[in-house]
């Protein structure tokens, strides 16, 4: 666990401890002085359940963070019916700078394809909850 946190911290990267929280284990491992209490911390914030144990994730800091402007720009469209040729004109870029974008979000989102990216960053927080979700809640 440590080395993990080691990598996590060197790379920026709290994503994997968020798609599969451990929160027992960070506990134990809090009792026996870490070197990485600071890194806990911040993931048991990005763990913390705020609506009577349903969670609801912020977007990690450093997540965020370590997307860049041209990514996040991508990422806005991903919920619309465009395609890759139409992002592409909508931002004056190359169909290939889309899929290029498209690939680091997929990869720093830990997902596969765009409906994935869609749900997860709408989970975290880096894209407005969609309409039919928001009408399901209320």
């Amino acid at each position: 666990m440590e080395r993990a946190l080691d990598l996590a911290e060197s790379g920026g990267s709290l994503l994997w401890f968020l798609l599969h929280p451990v929160p027992e284990l960070l506990e134990r491992l809090m009792r026996h002085h870490t070197a990485h209490a600071d890194l806990i911390a911040e993931i048991k914030i990005q763990l913390k359940d705020t609506d009577g144990g349903i969670a609801s994730p912020r977007p990690p800091a450093r997540l965020a963070a370590s997307m860049s402007e041209s990514e996040l720009r991508v990422l806005r469209y991903l919920p619309t019916s465009l395609t890759v040729a139409e992002i592409a004109g909508e931002l004056f870029v190359s169909r290939a700078t889309v899929k290029t974008r498209l690939s680091e979000l997929y990869a720093k989102l830990g997902t596969q394809n765009r409906a994935e990216a869609v749900e997860r960053a709408r989970d975290l927080g880096l894209l407005a909850p969609s309409a039919a979700g928001l009408s399901q809640a209320s």
